[in-house]
């Protein structure tokens, strides 16, 4: 039987929690350990799996045969400042999808992705890269969804919504049909987006107004 994949996971948080599980009942890596640049980790285990280092320690790992990672940050521009040094670097990203999570035919998911429980990916939906769609969401038929976005828990996108890079879309948010939400943008959990949203805007409530 050919071994494992090892996997190093990038963050020591409650995110990094999730995507254990996500990646244990997946069974096709073997987690080797985490990397995370607080201090406070360092010699500990975390939620039963060693804390490696920080990293200074990536070029270590790299010539130990390790390549395979996922940055576990939840925070959008940390994760793809990481994910872009670990590109540097030559890792290779590795994705989570849960078990019970159901993705339709024509789905492109990019490499990083994390897509929890309970969430449905629709035909012809597309995940660029380091995307996490978050516990129980769902993205509709021909959503584009940029790299580095987070889908929070319970959010909702109607069909041909498209999200920009490093946009968060909040806890139990909806977007109705085809809007276009641009680069950087914060919607408000539980918000109703029924307009397109300009880059780097913040908007919230119902329906979603801007809030600066």
């Amino acid at each position: 039987m050919k071994a494992k994949e090892k996997l190093v996971l990038f963050g020591a948080g409650g995110h990094a929690k999730v995507v254990i599980d996500i990646i244990e009942q997946q069974g096709n890596y073997a987690i080797a350990g985490l990397l995370d640049d607080d201090l406070k980790h360092q010699g500990k285990r975390f939620f039963g799996y060693p804390v490696l280092g920080t990293r200074a320690e990536l070029p270590a790992l790299i010539s130990a045969q390790l390549r395979h990672a996922i940055v576990t940050i939840g925070d959008n521009a940390s994760r793809a400042a990481v994910a872009a040094h670990l590109d540097q670097q030559g890792w290779r990203f590795a994705g989570a999808v849960h078990l019970r999570a159901c993705i339709g035919r024509g789905v492109k998911i990019g490499p990083g992705c994390v897509v929890m429980a309970g969430c449905v990916i629709n035909a012809d939906a597309y995940l660029g890269a380091q995307v996490i769609v978050n516990t129980g969401a769902t993205v509709d038929h021909d959503c584009r969804i940029e790299d580095a976005v987070h889908i929070a828990p319970g959010c909702h996108l109607c069909g041909g919504v498209s999200v920009g890079q490093g946009s968060l879309l909040g806890a139990g948010s909806t977007v109705t049909p085809g809007v276009r939400i641009g680069r950087n943008v914060i919607v408000g959990a539980g918000s109703t987006v029924i307009r397109d949203v300009a880059d780097a805007a913040r908007v919230s409530g119902v329906p979603a107004r801007p809030l600066d």
